[in-house]
């Protein structure tokens, strides 16, 4: 069983920079691709990045491609994802997910969310 927890959430202006990130434990962390997802209000929660279990190859969501940034430092059991140039539409809760082996948009775990909003 492995636990996600997501901080770093918060307020920010558009146009500026946060960055989240998701501790893992009770699993081998270096065994599963890992991945951000976001939910906004009155929306479905909807894929936003993912990075493979070396911490190569990254995916990204078209609407966020060029503005975050993925990555994973496996010595820390952490996962982050780095967030500028944010817009109001960035604006949602944010869930850590991991699936083990390699990412195929099915995560096997989950972590509780961290609340982003972004101010015009």
């Amino acid at each position: 069983q492995v636990q996600l927890g997501e901080s770093g959430g918060g307020l920010v202006q558009a146009g500026g920079s946060l960055r989240l990130s998701c501790a893992a434990s009770g699993g081998t962390f270096s065994g599963y691709a890992m991945g951000w997802f976001r939910q906004a209000p009155g929306r479905e929660r909807e894929f936003v990045a993912a990075i493979s279990r070396d911490g190569l190859s990254p995916l990204y969501a078209d609407s966020v491609k060029g503005r975050f940034t993925i990555s994973r430092d496996n010595a820390k059991n952490t996962v982050y994802l780095q967030m500028n140039g944010v817009k109001p539409g960035d604006t949602a809760v944010y869930y850590c997910a991991a699936q083990f082996w390699s990412w195929t948009y099915e995560p096997n775990y989950w972590g509780q969310g961290t609340q982003v909003t972004v101010s015009s």
